[in-house]
Parts: structure tokens; C-alpha cells; sequence
């Protein structure tokens, strides 16, 4: 399937489950997209409130291909930033 594709289908449908490793255990967790308002405008993102660790968070950024945000931080895919997914929508 088709990177773009998929990633338009996680904003319309407004949610993804993602297994996750959360101490030392394999989890499913669910990702909601949350809107990000900047001064250049609103881009998507994947919320989730669990504590997550920070090299997960850039392993499903990367696979995902959509930044990831937990308490933790938040997390871009490489050589991504905010400015990127900028007006992205469905």
C-alpha cells in the first residue's frame, strides 16, 4: 500500500492502533490524530496519553510516516519537521 495512501486513510478515519513495546511487554495501543495550531498553520499528529519510550516514538514516526506525540515529547520522522505536514488533510 502506498505510503501517502495510508496516511490519509489514519486522518479520515481519526485513530490507528499501533503495537507498541512498553516495558519489556508487546501492547496495543491506540494513536488519535490531534491538530497542532502553529502561526503557519495546523498540522496532523498521533496522540496517545500512555508513556511511551522516546525510540518507540521515532520507530512508529518512521513507519507511520506522521509525527507522534506522548508525554514524553514528540517525535518526527527523519529529516521531518512541523513545516513538512503543514496543511495536511483529508
Amino acid at each position: 500500500m502506498d505510503p501517502i495512501q495510508t496516511i490519509k486513510d489514519i486522518i479520515q478515519k481519526g485513530r490507528i492502533e499501533i503495537p507498541v513495546m512498553r516495558s519489556g511487554m508487546r501492547q496495543r495501543i491506540i494513536f488519535e490524530i490531534k491538530r497542532i495550531k502553529t502561526p503557519m498553520g495546523e498540522y496532523p499528529l498521533l496522540y496517545t496519553d500512555r508513556q511511551i519510550d522516546f525510540r518507540e516514538m521515532v520507530r512508529i514516526a518512521q513507519e507511520i510516516g506522521l509525527p507522534v506525540q506522548t508525554p514524553s515529547g514528540t517525535a518526527f520522522p527523519k529529516g521531518k519537521s512541523a513545516k513538512d505536514f503543514i496543511g495536511l488533510q483529508c
